[in-house]
């Protein structure tokens, strides 16, 4: 590691780079909600007349810089502009540019997700509890060991191909759910016939609360939050066929699951009063306007007793199962891609900070 060189994170990167967009003008706004835990697209984008934010360019690297976001992952690679495009997002983010001939911009995504950026930026967040931001002149000060450029290409490139594979699974998910989502709709909306009838929710499911989840760690059990996904688990809180639906947070975020699992309690989690209403369930919920439904005021939040009592259709007992039953072969193979998705990020998580300290070296 002779090669390696010591330089300031600020004499290595542009922090915050000047960029002007004018008052508003419509333009791509990445807002925090499109960063999602430790995964380097961002998941969507508006189209909003710029009224002030943080700016970044195609290649740059977003970090959530604002408690609890920051510890939880929400970084990423802007690739959605158009070539010399300016977007813009919180305030809250902190931007990395590359420099150039010293620095290489996808390894500058991956040296701030690793623990040699995270735990420094962490460690130098102030303010009131509830509000801590990162102290940008501890950041910009950073001083650590850098790889000569081409090694900082080849170990981008590693961990890129892993990133490029994990998307490619994410989004064959989405095409899958997309299929059954659409049978669904005709099934139960387009030619949903009247003679049906009509229940409340409480008459297919349970609805219960999560728990808080904050002594248990390094399992393969998977927690989720309302953002999905949050860490892995010893031990389940239910392991049969549920729907998620976010308590507090993201209302609209729902999920299906047929894996022992735990959710934190700004959660719900269903079970089911019948078989072969689990997916026919996640689908209603996932099509319903959640967010218009909030009760909270600083806080989106849904209530027990809005959900029990949402009215929905009552398709006769041949309907549902043989939707379910066509429906399993899509899900079986959505979970066969995310057991993929969780080696691979496994695999990467691994590498990571073994590739960035120098422990394992690609292209020297």
């Amino acid at each position: 590691m002779s090669e390696w060189q010591e330089y300031k994170l600020e004499d290595i990167a542009l922090i915050n780079p000047a960029e002007s967009i004018a008052k508003g003008l419509a333009a791509k706004k990445i807002a925090m909600e499109c960063l999602k835990p430790f995964t380097k697209k961002v998941s969507g984008f508006s189209i909003e007349p710029f009224n002030g934010g943080t700016k970044f360019r195609n290649g740059d690297t977003i970090i959530a810089r604002i408690t609890p976001c920051l510890e939880n992952g929400k970084t990423a690679y802007v690739d959605v502009l158009d070539s010399g495009e300016i977007g813009f997002g919180s305030t809250e983010y902190i931007v990395l540019r590359e420099k150039a001939d010293l620095s290489d911009k996808h390894y500058l995504y991956y040296f701030s997700i690793s623990p040699e950026f995270r735990d420094v930026a962490i460690l130098a967040m102030t303010g009131s509890s509830g509000r801590q931001r990162v102290e940008m002149d501890v950041v910009k000060n950073h001083t650590f060991l850098l790889p000569p450029l081409p090694e900082q290409r080849a170990i981008a490139e590693v961990l890129s191909n892993l990133d490029d594979k994990i998307d490619l699974l994410h989004r064959q998910n989405k095409t899958l759910e997309a299929m059954a989502e659409t049978l669904f709709r005709q099934w139960f909306v387009e030619e949903a016939q009247d003679v049906w009838g009509e229940v409340s929710l409480s008459y297919f499911v349970d609805i219960k609360y999560g728990k808080d989840h904050k002594h248990l760690f390094d399992g393969n059990i998977p927690v989720y939050g309302s953002g999905g996904i949050m860490r892995f688990a010893e031990t389940a809180l239910y392991n049969k066929e549920s729907v998620l639906i976010p308590r507090k947070g993201t209302l609209g975020n729902v999920f299906y699951i047929n894996k022992p699992f735990w959710t934190v309690d700004t959660m719900f989690y269903t079970i089911m009063k019948q078989p072969h209403i689990a997916k026919f369930i996640y689908f209603f919920v996932k099509n319903l306007d959640l967010v218009s439904m909030n009760v909270g005021s600083a806080v989106p939040s849904m209530t027990t007793e809005v959900l029990n009592n949402l009215p929905l259709i009552k398709p006769p007992e041949e309907y549902l199962k043989k939707f379910e039953n066509i429906t399993d072969s899509i899900f079986e193979k959505i979970e066969h891609n995310n057991i993929q998705i969780h080696t691979l990020e496994k695999l990467r998580d691994t590498l990571l900070p073994k590739l960035m300290s120098g422990e394992v070296r690609v292209g020297a």
